[in-house]
């Protein structure tokens, strides 16, 4: 067993005395959570500013600026909806480091896992971009076309039972299991561990981010939405069961939209 590497023997600590054990990780990643939810309600409530009209870009041709301001909402919008949910697995790990005393490497760590998010964003951007120059989206991002939205809803409902999912959504509820089955030793082993942590997280909720081209991304509460569905699959008790009910659901829903309002 690697020093400082959690053991079959450790206790797996609850949310409550990890958010206490600590406070000052606990309060910085939830502070950075908080400060970008703001900055997207800024953006959803006043869309009149430069930035917001620069981020719903009018023409299907962007501009330089219109690719940045659409790259830095969705980075921002990724980080405010995924950092809290992130939070069990990010404070087990910061524990397991500080026993070592190995600050770096939960740095390390929490970087890795914020790359993998970042390159979603990026992702993102390029899906609006095409989606919008094809008609499929408006420049807010939302759905303009039936077969999309259905698709999308489908999407996201059937990959809700896929093995890929379940093994993502399994993993990502046992912050301690995964410690177990991954770690690996210094600063660059910690950046590794991140970014295949960020991967299994991205791997359980990419098909729920899509989501997005529903609502809109200057739908606030459809974006809360999105990120409350991600946070109970992954920290509530019986969250399994809720992911479930939620494959369930968004199938009854294309299904409903399919025959409401055809292709």
């Amino acid at each position: 067993m690697l020093q400082g590497s959690p053991s079959p023997a450790d206790p797996a600590p609850g949310p409550g005395p990890l958010m206490r054990a600590h406070r000052g990780t606990a309060l910085a990643l939830l502070g950075t959570s908080v400060a970008c939810w703001l900055f997207v309600a800024w953006l959803a409530i006043d869309m009149e500013t430069p930035l917001a009209q620069l981020a719903m870009p009018t023409s299907r041709a962007w501009t330089s600026a219109n690719l940045l301001a659409v790259w830095a909402m969705w980075c921002v919008m990724m980080v405010a909806m995924m950092l809290p949910s992130a939070l069990p697995m990010v404070l087990t790990f910061v524990q397991v480091a500080r026993r070592n005393g190995e600050h770096g490497r939960a740095r390390a760590f929490v970087a890795a896992y914020g790359l993998v998010w970042l390159g979603f964003a990026t992702a993102g951007t390029v899906a609006q971009w095409l989606l919008q120059r094809s008609g499929l989206v408006d420049p807010m991002a939302v759905s303009r076309s039936t077969g999309l939205t259905v698709l999308l809803l489908l999407l996201a409902g059937v990959y809700q039972f896929s093995p890929l999912k379940r093994a993502c959504l399994r993993s990502c509820r046992t912050p301690l299991g995964f410690l177990l089955g991954h770690w690996r030793p210094g600063v660059r082993g910690a950046f590794s561990m991140g970014l295949r942590h960020g991967m299994l997280c991205l791997g359980c909720c990419w098909a729920l981010m899509g989501l997005l081209f529903i609502g809109g991304m200057m739908n606030l509460s459809w974006v809360a939405a999105l990120a409350i569905a991600v946070a109970i699959e992954k920290l509530a008790p019986g969250g399994e069961r809720v992911a479930t009910a939620l494959g369930v659901g968004l199938i009854v829903a294309a299904t409903v939209k399919l025959i409401v309002g055809g292709i």
